[in-house]
């Protein structure tokens, strides 16, 4: 017990303010639930989102010019219907050649 009063005397006191700062940022740094580490992975996270939210306004935009040209182009709907659902004119005969060797 004497040598605990000695270090409470000689160091703790003294630097009282060093060790209630110290305190004080490792609560901020570390312990609490906004803490720096805390907040680095939420600005990750949002960064991450942010990413993710341009790339579906990226093909939003892609897939709203697309029906906009199936809306105003005749040929345009008339090419999807021949390449996605495999549709022919009366007098057209289709051939669908499908890969034996791929796994899908």
């Amino acid at each position: 017990m004497g040598h605990l009063l000695t270090f409470w005397n000689n160091y703790i006191r003294r630097y009282k303010y060093v060790v209630a700062f110290l305190v004080f940022m490792l609560i901020i740094g570390v312990v609490d639930e906004n803490s720096l580490l805390v907040r680095y992975h939420r600005r990750v996270d949002i960064s991450n989102l942010k990413r993710e939210i341009d790339k579906y306004q990226q093909q939003y935009d892609e897939e709203s010019a697309r029906l906009q040209s199936l809306m105003n182009n005749p040929a345009a709907v008339e090419k999807l219907a021949r390449e996605k659902y495999l549709m022919k004119r009366a007098e057209e005969d289709v051939f669908v050649i499908v890969d034996s060797t791929s796994t899908d």
